[in-house]
């Protein structure tokens, strides 16, 4: 009876999770296309949290490529692209500074770009298992995709790190100046 039960709840947090989905990436896009203030401890938290999000994507995409031959240069295409949008996500970005503080707020349209693309990459996981698991599995690698899905994480990741390293020199700069 307790693993019926504890199948149920799995089940159902599952289900929360599926539907609380478009919540937290309208979310996501609120809270990253908002105006802030630049902190130097949540600029090197979240440097800290990408590093080490990269360095287990790369490893990853490593092991991977033993299994899905394109892992790995779907990982590396996909973080230059993340790259070259981080740095055209720092020139769109507004940058407004007072004698003590830096407020920059992110370009709308490349934040809402990165929020679709992970969107985008869910729905196409959800259809490429449901599909699969409807046909039957004979390449599971194959079926959902492990490839192009570790290029858009490498390109969520490949931005991410462009822009909040290019956040941190203008708040180096800025403190300097201040």
């Amino acid at each position: 009876m307790p693993i019926i039960a504890l199948a149920l709840l799995l089940s159902v947090l599952v289900l929360v999770g599926i539907a609380l989905l478009p919540l937290s990436l309208v979310q996501r896009y609120r809270v990253g296309a908002t105006r802030r203030p630049a902190r130097g401890w949540f600029i090197a938290v979240n440097l800290i949290a990408i590093l080490i999000s990269t360095g287990i994507l790369l490893l990853g995409a490593v092991v991977t490529a033993a299994w899905v031959p394109d892992a790995f240069f779907y990982t590396i295409i996909g973080f230059a692209v993340g790259s070259l949008l981080g740095m055209i996500g720092l020139a769109l970005t507004r940058w407004e500074s007072d004698r003590h503080v830096l407020h920059f707020t992110p370009n709308r349209g490349l934040v809402l770009l990165i929020t679709l693309l992970v969107a985008a990459r869910v729905v196409y996981g959800l259809w490429r298992s449901w599909h699969a698991w409807n046909v039957g599995l004979r390449s599971w690698a194959a079926a959902f995709g492990v490839a192009s899905s570790m290029g858009v994480g490498a390109v969520v990741l490949g931005y991410y790190l462009t822009y909040w390293l290019g956040v941190r020199r203008r708040f180096i700069r800025h403190r300097q100046r201040g």
